[in-house]
């Protein structure tokens, strides 16, 4: 697994719109990235996806109960893995309120462990404002029919918690492209 030192330079992202394409083994994810709003969080995904981060990377949480959401970029399928750096929150809703179609970063506990890891809302959810909640990035843009099927097969009947756990229809993502819009 690739590892950085720092953070890209947010100035690569700064007020630029991004279109990347997530190539995964159930189908392709098309987003919308916006670095107006999340200058360092599109500019990490950026450099990430140029660097082949994700590369043959499995998605390793669903959660199908009170929060509705599909989280993938750890390249080790942990959870734990990243890419070497952290950051602080960018653009997070301060009602907590994060609609279906929403592309937002994982982190840890404390604010600024923005890595690698994001996650897709598949559903409306309401997640913990505590700590600054969670960086809204980015929209999808096609795909949705691909995260409510995986969303709809559920967790792995393994997972100790059948609400949340590796998804039952695994999901990886293969390779992810990124183009910037112009205006």
């Amino acid at each position: 697994m690739p590892s950085f030192s720092a953070p890209p330079d947010k100035a690569t992202a700064a007020g630029k719109t991004f279109e990347a394409t997530i190539h995964t083994n159930c189908g392709d994810i098309t987003l919308e990235l916006d670095g107006a709003k999340a200058p360092q969080t599109v500019a990490s995904f950026v450099q990430l996806a140029q660097k082949a981060y994700w590369k043959d990377s499995p998605c390793h949480r669903l959660t199908t109960a009170g929060l509705h959401v599909l989280q993938c970029g750890d390249p080790t399928g942990t959870g734990s893995g990243g890419p070497g750096y952290g950051y602080g929150i960018e653009n997070a809703p301060v009602d907590g309120n994060y609609p279906a179609g929403t592309l937002a970063m994982a982190r840890g506990q404390l604010p600024d462990t923005n890595g690698g890891q994001f996650f897709f809302v598949y559903d409306t959810t309401a997640l913990p404002t505590d700590g600054g909640g969670y960086s809204i990035f980015g929209r999808v843009t096609s795909g949705m029919d691909i995260l409510a099927r995986i969303a709809k097969a559920g967790v792995e009947s393994t997972s100790a918690n059948p609400y949340d756990g590796p998804p039952a229809q695994p999901i990886s993502i293969l390779s992810v492209a990124v183009t910037e819009k112009k205006a």
